[in-house]
């Protein structure tokens, strides 16, 4: 098992290129099952991720292409080409779908396209409930018949699915992106209240509507959708990652550096933005994308997560290892996923002085982290280790890094190109 051993203490400088999304490119990749026709996406990360769900989709019977980019492109992503013209297997095994938790987006294509479609209820990163139960009742309401038997989603829709109003009782990103998908083969008009405005559901919807989806509202809370015969193939590039983008822009931020985000879009990530600046780090555009400079010290800012275009929960664990460091105190709140804190005791074998209640963290910055070994607990919280590394004093080395290679493509080598001094070792 890798683990990423970090020696600390100094600023960052130079560029990035930040890579295409993951939490874009897996609902695109399974909304391929929605033709028969080839769909090509450009721009698609080398995320462990990715691989997971490309290996899912290849088990139903998608034939999938990659096409690597050469010459000055070489560092970009990859383009992927998928045609599900001879889907041969409904089901989406446990073995696949419990190491992450998006495989549950084959089941709206596959119920919308074949009428049927058994999915593993999923897994991935124990940061509390996210229920599946939203997309079973919306898709219920389209006229699916589902059951759950044996740890299985079974879902059956033998005369195709019909338009309905949905209004979802809490906003899922997840649910969204199921029900979008399933709408746009659905027979009639569906509309989808309380809908997720994240800007990942804005580049599904973008590429649905390259495949022939007819869908207004997008970028809004109410999605509006006519569902067709049938889609068409398409070619669509992945956005790029706003939660590298932030990751990085507080890699600047906690290592005192300065660094230019190639590809980064601010209105992607206004309110990182805005908790930036009030902690003393100013973010400028660029031509090529964005800046970011730490002048002075770092303040100490409150932080609630909340849905887009709210601060994102992805966010929640790299803003707090850049709080520890902060002049003063912050209160940390986490008001979208239990169990988000399990970094905490592991920043805090690095000094950090965190007091965590309930739903809340108070984080009182400390003149100076410590370098220690730490564990990572889940994708997000194993970047926050990586970050608070790179400003501790001493030695960091942080273990169980396969929750890191899920989201962040080469991240020692970008950080080891902008002056970290970061490698990865066998265990």
């Amino acid at each position: 098992m890798d683990k990423i051993r970090i020696q600390g203490g100094r600023p960052l400088a130079g560029s990035v290129k930040i890579g295409g999304a993951k939490n874009a490119a897996l609902p695109l990749l399974t909304a391929s099952l929605l033709t028969e026709e080839t769909l090509r996406l450009g721009n698609v990360p080398r995320l462990a991720d990715i691989e997971t769900l490309c290996a899912l989709l290849g088990q139903h019977g998608v034939r999938i292409e990659n096409v690597e980019p050469t010459g000055e492109g070489a560092l970009g992503g990859r383009t992927v080409l998928l045609t599900a013209g001879e889907i041969s297997n409904f089901q989406a095994p446990y073995d696949l779908v419990r190491k992450m938790r998006a495989s549950v987006l084959v089941l709206g294509p596959l119920l919308a396209r074949f009428g049927e479609a058994d999915v593993s209820l999923p897994g991935g990163c124990a940061i509390g409930p996210r229920p599946v139960n939203l997309h079973i009742d919306a898709l219920r309401r389209l006229g699916a018949e589902i059951a759950i038997e044996g740890g299985y989603i079974r879902a059956r829709a033998p005369q195709g699915l019909k338009g309905a109003e949905i209004h979802f009782p809490i906003v899922s990103v997840g649910a969204t992106e199921n029900l979008l998908m399933a709408a746009s083969l659905a027979d009639g008009e569906t509309v989808l209240e309380n809908a997720a405005r994240e800007p990942e559901i804005t580049d599904l919807a973008q590429c649905l509507v390259a495949m022939g989806a007819e869908i207004e509202g997008i970028g809004g809370d109410r999605l509006v959708v006519t569902g067709k015969p049938r889609l068409s193939g398409a070619s669509y590039d992945v956005m790029a990652d706003r939660i590298e983008t932030g990751t990085y822009a507080i890699a600047a931020a906690i290592t005192g550096g300065e660094l230019e985000l190639l590809g980064a879009r601010g209105d992607y990530v206004e309110s990182l933005i805005e908790v930036l600046n009030a902690a003393g780090v100013p973010v400028e555009t660029t031509a090529r994308g964005l800046k970011v400079k730490r002048n002075g010290g770092i303040r100490g800012v409150d932080v609630m997560t909340q849905p887009f275009p709210g601060f994102p929960t992805d966010m929640q664990a790299q803003i707090m290892s850049l709080m520890t460091t902060a002049s003063g105190a912050a209160m940390i709140t986490e008001t979208i996923f239990e169990n988000r804190f399990m970094h905490v005791p592991e920043l805090a074998r690095m000094g950090a002085n965190i007091t965590v209640h309930g739903a809340s963290a108070l984080v009182r910055g400390v003149p100076r982290l410590k370098g220690a070994p730490v564990m990572a607990t889940d994708l997000r919280a194993s970047v926050s280790l990586v970050l608070a590394g790179l400003a501790a004093e001493g030695e960091t080395v942080v273990s169980r890094v396969y929750h890191l290679d899920r989201g962040y493509e080469r991240i020692e080598e970008k950080l080891a190109a902008c002056g970290a001094v970061i490698e990865r070792a066998k265990d």
